[in-house]
């Protein structure tokens, strides 16, 4: 059954954003007027996701459903007691989680257009026990080649698509998946390459867009993005 119920780590704090961030947590930066994490909820409802859990800060549950109201499901924040990391954030959060089926988990501060209907799709066929999503590594910078002799033969502006792989932070999670997760800490450094070398870790690829925001720059960026493609919230 496809998932109905998603998990977002949301307790960043936006501290290298600065003053662009104007206080908020940094899934509550707007982008183009609307919350960074609203962009991942709505597309959430599109696979039709109808409860989503907001891993926060203690004592920033009241500011996320003020500033989220009317996205069309149930957004229920879960405050941590004390910050216990992106593993910890995730498997706390579970606790609150209505059904026993496999879940979306995503970070919050990143704007995707990962169809997440065919992300299931490939994991459930797969019959791995988690999914993670994972996009090209594109350097940011152009290449300077080189002759066999040493000498420079030319130069290329273009950003080269290396030969790897990163994790996008987002996932599909069985309920065995969830309980390997650590109390605190982070599960990419201990569920995922335990499951890696159990053969049960699958990965969906991703060729898409993948936005991360952490920077002033970043949040220009993304700001560019959205305003000039109106019809790319689902």
């Amino acid at each position: 059954m496809k998932p109905r119920e998603a998990i977002i780590l949301a307790g960043g704090k936006a501290e290298r954003l600065g003053e662009a961030a104007k206080g908020k947590p940094k899934s509550l930066v707007k982008i183009a007027g609307r919350p960074l994490v609203a962009y991942q909820i709505a597309r959430l409802r599109k696979a039709g996701v109808e409860r989503v859990l907001l891993s926060c800060s203690a004592g920033k549950g009241e500011e996320f459903l003020r500033d989220l109201g009317g996205l069309g499901l149930e957004v229920v924040p879960v405050e941590e007691p004390e910050p216990l990391g992106r593993g910890g954030g995730i498997r706390f959060s579970a606790g609150k989680l209505t059904g026993a089926g496999a879940i979306f988990a995503m970070n919050g501060d990143e704007l995707l257009d990962v169809d997440l209907d065919e992300l299931y799709q490939a994991h459930s066929a797969s019959g791995a026990t988690a999914t993670v999503a994972v996009s090209p590594l594109v350097s940011p910078f152009g290449l300077v080649e080189l002759r066999e002799d040493g000498f420079v033969s030319g130069f290329s502006e273009e950003s080269p698509r290396l030969p790897h792989w990163v994790n996008i932070g987002l996932y599909v999670l069985e309920p065995e998946a969830l309980a390997r997760f650590p109390e605190r800490g982070d599960h990419e450094s201990t569920t995922f390459p335990e499951l890696a070398r159990e053969g049960r870790l699958y990965s969906f690829r991703h060729e898409g867009t993948w936005l991360t925001v952490n920077t002033p720059k970043q949040l220009r960026l993304a700001e560019e993005f959205v305003s000039s493609r109106p019809d790319w919230l689902p």
